[in-house]
């Protein structure tokens, strides 16, 4: 049985917007998603997107809201600045900023930066994803985030250590779109309707001295040259991408033995097959609990230095 509301959480991303009501033991009272995400909203207009979802789940004008992700951007609604690795997870509000315009409580979470040995990389919304893994005891461990741009975390002693994003997903599509390779790779391809032809491409991509750039052409050439032979240039294509990046990972993967996957469908089924292939055990997270998890552990740190000051 849910209590009262307790705070509104909030993930806004690049292209869509989930807001949850819940109680101060994390229960859902109610929720609400759209596509107002940050790409689509000129800053003026985000107390009233805010309100008008808070109003539809009928909260109260003083219930206070926690928001990450792309609010937080220099072009969202307030800049929050990057907190830089190693940063801790656990301490993330306190570097949250209040924005304008709003009557009501509003908290903004930072994202987090890395520069160090000229490794820039940024994340905005995977960190208070990460720190919902951290409230579930994981506090050394790496993570795969799969998406356009995939994250790889390691997180030690409850510290964003170091990461990377690989922009995997988003060379697929232009591949796959804009190259030669759009004449074989059709549109509606399905790398996971062929598992086994991903899967060799993963173990090639696995093998030592592969070249990436040198070995993409053969799946065009491969289209050209057999016939009655089973092919699915899109399942060869991600299998290959995905081998790479995972590639690039593999010593860290090895020495933790496991990547904790958060995400859930098609790409994030075949990240796991890809990393048992690597030689590492894939467990699968769920990240929306994950966000509302790091929310609310942000909130109720925000909120109890707010009655103690």
């Amino acid at each position: 049985m849910t209590g009262q509301p307790f705070a509104a959480l909030v993930d806004w991303g690049t292209s869509n917007l989930r807001i949850w009501l819940v109680d101060s033991q994390g229960e859902i009272i109610g929720e609400r998603q759209s596509a107002e995400g940050m790409g689509s909203l000129d800053k003026a207009a985000y107390p009233a997107v805010l309100e008008g979802h808070l109003s539809a789940l009928g909260a109260s004008p003083d219930l206070p809201v926690v928001v990450a992700g792309m609010a937080g951007a220099r072009t969202g609604w307030k800049e929050a600045p990057y907190v830089e690795t190693a940063a801790p997870l656990v301490g993330l509000f306190q570097h949250a900023v209040r924005p304008e315009g709003v009557s009501r409580t509003v908290y903004i979470l930072p994202g987090v930066c890395q520069r160090e040995g000229g490794a820039f990389d940024v994340m905005r919304g995977e960190e208070t994803q990460l720190a919902g893994a951290l409230e579930q005891g994981l506090d050394n461990a790496l993570f795969c985030l799969p998406g356009t741009h995939s994250k790889w975390a390691l997180v030690e002693g409850g510290l964003v250590r170091r990461f990377s994003t690989v922009m995997t997903g988003e060379l697929f599509n232009l591949i796959s779109r804009q190259s030669i390779l759009r004449l074989s790779v059709p549109e509606d391809g399905d790398a996971e309707a062929d598992v086994e032809i991903f899967d060799a491409a993963v173990e090639q991509a696995l093998e030592p001295g592969f070249a990436l750039t040198s070995t993409l052409f053969s799946i065009r050439a491969e289209s050209l040259l057999t016939s009655g032979t089973k092919t699915n240039p899109a399942a060869r294509l991600s299998g290959m991408l995905i081998g790479a990046e995972i590639a690039a990972i593999r010593q860290d993967l090895l020495r933790h033995g496991k990547a904790y996957l958060i995400g859930t469908g098609k790409l994030t089924r075949l990240y796991a097959r890809a990393i048992q292939k690597a030689g590492g055990e894939a467990i699968m997270l769920d990240g929306g609990l994950l966000v509302r998890r790091g929310l609310l552990a942000s909130a109720i740190s925000l909120f109890d230095h707010e009655f103690k000051d």
